[in-house]
C-alpha cells in the first residue's frame, strides 16, 4: 500500500513537471481590466449638459405656448357667462374644440420632447461607448466594465476620469 502511494505521488510529481510549463504558457497573459462609472461619465459629459439645457429651453417654450392656449380658454369661458343661452351653446362648441386642441398639443409636445431626449441620449451613449472602446484598445485592456455591475473595484482600475477627460476635449 505504501509503495503504491509513493509511486502515485512520484507519477503526479512527474506529470506536474511536464504539464506545468504547458499550463503556464496557456495562462501566461495577465488580464488587464478596468471599470468606468458610467452614470458619472454621462452626467459630467458636456454634451449631456448641453442636451439637457436645450430640452429645458424647448420645454419652457412649449409651456409658454400652452399657457397662452389656457389663458385664451379662460377668457372664452368668462365671455361665455355674459352671453344668452344660444350664445353660450355656440361658445361652448368653440371652447370644446379649443380644449381638444389643447389636449392634442399637450400630447404632441410631450411626445416630441421624449423623442428628442431619447435621440440625444442615444447619441451620447454612442459617443461614450466609442471613447471607452478606443481607450481600452489603445491601452491594452481586455475588459472595461460599468462600475454599477461590480460589487467592488480598487480605485487603481477606475478609468472614469480618463474617459471624462477624453470625452470633454
Amino acid at each position: 500500500m505504501k509503495k503504491s502511494i509513493v509511486l502515485l505521488t512520484a507519477v503526479l510529481f512527474a506529470a506536474g513537471l511536464f504539464v506545468g510549463p504547458i499550463c503556464e504558457k496557456a495562462f501566461a497573459k495577465e488580464l488587464k481590466i478596468g471599470y468606468v462609472d458610467l452614470a458619472k461619465v454621462f452626467d459630467e459629459y458636456k454634451k449631456t449638459k448641453d442636451a439637457e439645457k436645450s430640452l429645458e429651453e424647448k420645454g419652457k417654450a412649449k409651456e409658454a405656448d400652452r399657457t397662452k392656449m389656457v389663458d385664451e380658454l379662460k377668457k372664452m369661458k368668462d365671455e361665455q357667462a355674459l352671453l344668452s343661452e344660444k350664445g353660450k351653446a355656440e361658445k361652448q362648441n368653440i371652447i370644446d374644440v379649443k380644449i381638444k386642441a389643447l389636449q392634442e398639443y399637450d400630447t404632441k409636445a410631450r411626445n416630441d420632447l421624449v423623442k428628442e431626449r431619447n435621440d440625444a441620449l442615444g447619441g451620447i451613449m454612442k459617443d461614450i461607448e466609442k471613447i471607452v472602446t478606443d481607450y481600452a484598445k489603445a491601452n491594452g485592456f481586455d475588459f472595461v466594465v460599468n462600475s454599477r455591475t461590480m460589487l467592488y473595484g480598487s480605485e487603481q482600475y477606475d478609468l472614469t476620469s480618463e474617459i471624462l477627460a477624453r470625452l470633454n476635449k
